[in-house]
């Protein structure tokens, strides 16, 4: 009497099934599972342990929704360790910005650095031993106190974001410059990693009974893979240009002069930076109380003078309250070998050390002479002195009388920055440049007489900049302040 239907296809089933468990049954290797597991969830002996059936979940909706926050920790904490790695430009300043709120020195840029990569490395070890146990068919069950440090480091992550991108908000702007040139690297990473993925996904596949599972789990898989592979369809790097399209490299200025290299603002600074080939030179201008201009960048004398040894009362008093007198005492160097703020200053030559612990704080006059020396522009902040100061209404006038009667220097080499009094300016000088550190209309840049500009990277969009300098009457130039990551 032949079988029916229903018992056949019931006997098929049957067959499946058992093949389905003998493809599951793996050789368990319990030295590695132990360490798993011990590391994972403090489970270092077998009884504790659970092994999950075929068809059941991995994992409690507890260890379900922990191993969800440890997956978004990592994606989070992913996001902080390329952040801060990628504004690495902007190290110097964020360490004189704590500074200022401290009152001392400490490179706070690089412990941030190495706490976010430790944090990292803490959540992508527990995210692997994660996987491997779930590839091994245990259940995951994660100890309180990785379920604290998943917390804590998620918290400090956002947190940290959150506070980082209201400081440095420009600084999103070169993560993702970076982020296109890294892109081809970052893209074979993400390939690499979903193909390693694969056999516990696969695993998971044939382990699960409800078919809904089965579609979600493969259906998250393949979506992603195929995301991954039309990512480089998409793909746009500024770096990669055509072969003639690339235009003429853009000219050096040096900031503070070459602040890596020499203390910052002084001679020995702007003397590294023409070494260097700058075609032109930065600083920022300061009036003492008796009508000397001198180069300092910050208000107080703190930062890069010895003033807390020469005047320990006058430590947070203003730069231009001190006559040039008391500034000639101080010295402008030494506190670049004591900081070491770029990890630079011990490559110096024995000679180039001995001298840049001897800096003093400069004229405008030095350094205009300098400038003219080496046949180079020049450009300057120029800081109004506070009230009260004798030279609080004619610190421009001042200025300028150094630039026509004290120096050599031709006036078409300065680029003028300073926006007060722009129009007496140009009417007392007229060969100055004028050039502007913010945005404006055609209409009235030519009003001010503005030839060139002196903008972020970040505040002008590509069509911007090729429309500025397709106009011969607004001839941009790269900007002096230009940060890229």
């Amino acid at each position: 009497m032949g079988r029916s239907p229903t018992s056949l296809s019931k006997l098929k089933l049957g067959k499946l099934k058992v093949v389905r468990r003998q493809l599951l049954q793996r050789y368990e290797h319990q030295p590695f599972i132990s360490c798993l597991a011990g590391l994972y969830g403090c489970q270092w002996k077998r009884y504790q342990r659970a092994r999950g059936q075929p068809g059941e979940c991995c994992c409690s909706k507890l260890e379900c929704g922990s191993f969800g926050v440890l997956i978004l920790t990592f994606c989070f904490t992913l996001v902080f360790l390329y952040f801060w790695a990628e504004a690495q430009n902007d190290y110097n300043d964020f360490d004189w910005f704590n500074f200022g709120n401290l009152g001392f020195w400490f490179p706070w840029s690089l412990v941030l650095l190495i706490v976010a990569a430790v944090l990292f490395a803490y959540v992508a070890i527990l995210l692997v031993l994660a996987v491997c146990l779930l590839s091994e068919g245990q259940r995951l069950y994660l100890h309180w106190s990785h379920k604290i440090g998943i917390v804590v480091t998620l918290s400090f992550s956002i947190s940290t974001t959150a506070v980082l991108s209201d400081l440095w908000s420009k600084e999103w702007k070169t993560l993702l410059l970076s982020f296109q040139v890294t892109a081809p690297f970052l893209h074979v990473g993400g390939v690499s990693l979903m193909t390693l993925l694969a056999w516990p996904i696969a695993l998971h596949f044939f382990r699960m009974n409800k078919r809904v599972w089965q579609v979600a789990i493969l259906g998250l898989y393949l979506s992603v893979l195929f995301i991954l592979y039309l990512v480089p369809l998409g793909m746009y790097s500024p770096c990669i240009k055509e072969e003639g399209m690339l235009r003429p490299p853009p000219a050096l200025i040096g900031h503070r002069g070459a602040p890596m290299l020499a203390p910052e603002n002084t001679q020995l600074s702007f003397e590294k930076a023409v070494e260097a080939g700058a075609e032109g030179l930065e600083t920022d201008v300061t009036i003492s109380y008796d009508g000397v201009p001198f180069l300092m960048h910050d208000n107080t004398l703190r930062r890069t003078t010895n003033v807390h040894e020469v005047f320990p009362n006058r430590t947070n008093t203003p730069a231009s309250w001190f006559t040039w007198s008391e500034l000639e005492t101080l010295n402008a160097g030494a506190w670049f070998f004591s900081h070491d703020p770029f990890g630079t200053a011990y490559s110096l030559d024995p000679d180039d050390r001995v001298r840049a612990q001897n800096q003093t704080v400069p004229r405008l006059k030095d350094f205009l002479d300098l400038a003219a020396l080496h046949g180079k522009l020049v450009m300057f902040d120029l800081y109004r002195p506070p009230r009260g100061h004798p030279y609080r209404d004619t610190w421009i006038n001042r200025t300028l009388e150094v630039l026509h009667n004290e120096t050599s220097l031709n006036s078409s080499q300065v680029w003028w920055l300073p926006s007060e009094r722009r129009d007496q300016v140009q009417e007392i000088d007229p060969a100055l440049q004028q050039i502007s550190g913010h945005r404006a209309s055609i209409e009235e840049l030519q009003e001010n007489h503005i030839v060139r500009l002196n903008l972020h990277y970040s505040s002008m969009s590509q069509e911007q900049i090729r429309y500025c300098t397709s106009l011969r009457s607004i001839p941009t130039t790269p900007p002096p302040h230009l940060h890229l990551g």
